[in-house]
């Protein structure tokens, strides 16, 4: 199992909108590839959030062949939408895990 875990802050007055499109459109349409088996959206507590409000997007596949097909034919295009709707309003870095 591969856990490809997507951590992001998100403005303060913007996390709601964030977080009302990531359950309606964003993981929607990353499960609709077919390529994972699961997704869990969290919010990260005990932290300082004057700078940001920090979510964790966890998505899970059966196998390193279906990450890298979601990295070589979808991850792009779904990247360059929340750029397009929430601009500079947040960041976010990426990690890939194998489940032992």
């Amino acid at each position: 199992m591969i856990l490809y875990n997507v951590t992001v802050k998100v403005d303060p007055g913007t996390s709601e909108e964030w977080v009302k499109w990531m359950q309606e459109e964003h993981i929607p349409e990353l499960m609709d590839t077919g390529l994972f088996v699961d997704s869990k959206l969290f919010r990260l507590l005990d932290i300082d959030e004057s700078d940001g409000i920090t979510y964790a997007a966890q998505y899970f596949c059966k196998n390193m062949d279906n990450y890298n097909r979601y990295i070589s034919l979808h991850s792009a295009a779904m990247r360059e939408k929340g750029l397009q709707k929430f601009g500079n309003k947040f960041i976010a870095f990426r990690t890939v895990m194998e489940l032992i």
